[in-house]
């Protein structure tokens, strides 16, 4: 029977520890990254009656088309948030008078702040993404007691497709707040990729 050599193995060992760490590390600084280039638009219904989930989707159809135009020449994250707090009187307007032409006297609560978001896969005519769960920035409207189930999109880049952006724009934005490395991590579907994200996801925690 063979002798083991327990010095290589070591060396064999510490050697992937390392490698293992490297890769982690590499692929945490890619998963901060990608939430620091994202603006998310976060919609939290009053409950989770039909009523009131009915009434979160109007809310969100209405911002999205007619708050659209406030980010249509944000070319960054900062920028985006920017106008999203420049505006939050407009937006919550926009908000109530939605609510109050269905009926409702709801109040509406308006900010940016980072929340905790899960992974959320997005169907686009040209492809899709999935960003990893953790904290980002978000435009957040909680409408009434704000105790139902929510509903979120990404608004920088705008894959929500705000008013003005077509698909095509959409994407050549997502790809310009992004390094390639990152693009690929949360739009490809290589085997590679699938593991590297899996690994995004358990970071994001």
């Amino acid at each position: 029977m063979p002798k083991i050599n327990y010095m290589r193995l070591i060396g064999v060992i510490l050697a992937a520890t390392l490698a293992a760490v490297v890769y982690l590390s590499f692929v945490g600084r890619e998963t901060e990254d990608i939430q620091s280039s994202v603006l998310r638009l976060h919609i939290v219904a009053n409950s989770d009656s039909g009523a009131d989930q009915a009434l979160k989707l109007k809310v969100r159809d209405e911002i999205i088309e007619r708050c659209g135009f406030l980010f249509r020449d944000c070319r960054t994250l900062e920028e985006s948030e920017r106008a999203a707090n420049n505006n939050l009187g407009f937006i919550k307007y926009v908000a109530r008078d939605v609510i109050r032409s269905e009926g409702y006297d709801y109040d509406v609560s308006c900010g940016v702040e980072r929340r905790a978001f899960p992974t959320k896969r997005y169907e686009r005519t040209f492809g899709a993404v999935s960003l990893p769960r953790g904290e980002y920035s978000a435009l957040n409207v909680g409408i009434g007691e704000a105790a139902g189930a929510n509903w979120w999109c990404v608004m920088y880049p705008p894959l929500c497709f705000v008013d003005g952006v077509t698909a095509a724009e959409a994407d050549q934005k997502l790809r310009e707040s992004l390094t390639d490395s990152e693009y690929e991590l949360i739009t490809g579907s290589t085997p590679e990729i699938k593991i590297k994200f899996k690994i995004a996801e358990l970071l994001g925690k």
